[in-house]
């Protein structure tokens, strides 16, 4: 069966993810900082495994641990490779930098420091300790089944400003990578989903920090995907939700009319399906290719 990593497992949309997996038939390496709700997060998992017809429940690996720690990215990826490889790595765990969020002016400086170790560097570290497990993925199909469909499916899709919408503007170089007739970009090997925030893209007041981090992840994603034209590397934006992450942000603010996490793994679950070529996406524009509604 296939195998995901996925940070930040035990509550929002990393949980919900994993939930919708498990229910696949996947196998699961799960993390987060707290032990009680992962492992009860875990239990779930298992449960929701067990009923996706395979006769036993899900192989669910729950390592509790902070992804800034090389020892613990190691210890994940070596739990992947005990269930028999990786298939597809989801970088969700993420921190604010500051809770409640401030302006800059006011923000601190460690915080910013710890959101770019945790949203940036953790990530980056932990595709390079899971790169040799992607590369060997054959999970998703061959470019020369899916690519047009691929790019039917994903690029006539509108991002909600009436234009085309440009699902990998920077990969282009990549495209012409390799022999004449092949097309890289478009990889055959694993997956890897950073989990993005329209905080990287748009200036809202006391958003920097984090907003920073997430620009640097966003930057970070494009050009590993045209470094490793063999894997899928999609950066997504999941739109307003209501999480605890949120609640720690904006403290004030009314939560109750924000979509849950479950609204948007449907969007996450199509890109897989789909096998969409890299690039940055958010859950509206993926909304849109199906005649759906946004979730934000």
């Amino acid at each position: 069966m296939p195998v995901a990593i996925i940070t930040g497992a035990s509550k929002g949309l990393g949980r919900a993810l994993a939930a919708a997996l498990a229910g696949r038939g996947w196998d699961l390496v799960v993390d987060a900082r707290s032990a009680g709700p992962l492992e009860e997060a875990a239990r779930e998992l298992r449960a929701a495994g067990q009923g996706a017809g395979r006769g036993a429940a899900a192989r669910v690996v729950a390592l509790p641990g902070d992804v800034a720690d090389a020892g613990h990215r190691a210890a994940l990826v070596a739990a992947a490779g005990e269930l028999g490889g990786l298939d597809l790595l989801v970088n969700n765990a993420s921190v604010l930098g500051a809770e409640p969020l401030v302006r800059l002016a006011d923000h601190p400086l460690d915080g910013l420091r710890a959101a770019l170790e945790v949203n940036v560097v953790a990530p980056l570290g932990l595709i390079q300790e899971a790169l040799p497990l992607l590369l060997m993925s054959s999970y998703l199909p061959s470019y020369e089944k899916f690519a047009v469909r691929a790019e039917r499916t994903f690029h006539d899709g509108g991002d909600g400003n009436g234009e085309a919408y440009d699902s990998h503007p920077y990969t282009k170089n990549a495209r012409n990578a390799g022999s004449s007739d092949s097309s890289p970009y478009i990889g055959t090997g694993g997956v890897i989903l950073n989990i993005s925030s329209d905080a990287a893209v748009e200036a809202y007041p006391t958003w920097g920090g984090y907003g920073a981090a997430k620009a640097a992840l966003d930057q970070q994603s494009a050009v590993l995907a045209a470094e490793e034209p063999g894997l899928r590397v999609w950066w997504v934006d999941p739109g307003d939700m209501r999480t605890d992450l949120y609640a720690a942000a904006v403290p004030d603010d009314d939560t109750s009319g924000r979509p849950l996490p479950e609204t948007v793994v449907p969007g996450l679950l199509r890109l897989l399906d789909g096998a969409a070529p890299s690039g940055r996406y958010t859950a509206a524009s993926v909304a849109a290719t199906t005649g759906e509604g946004s979730v934000r």
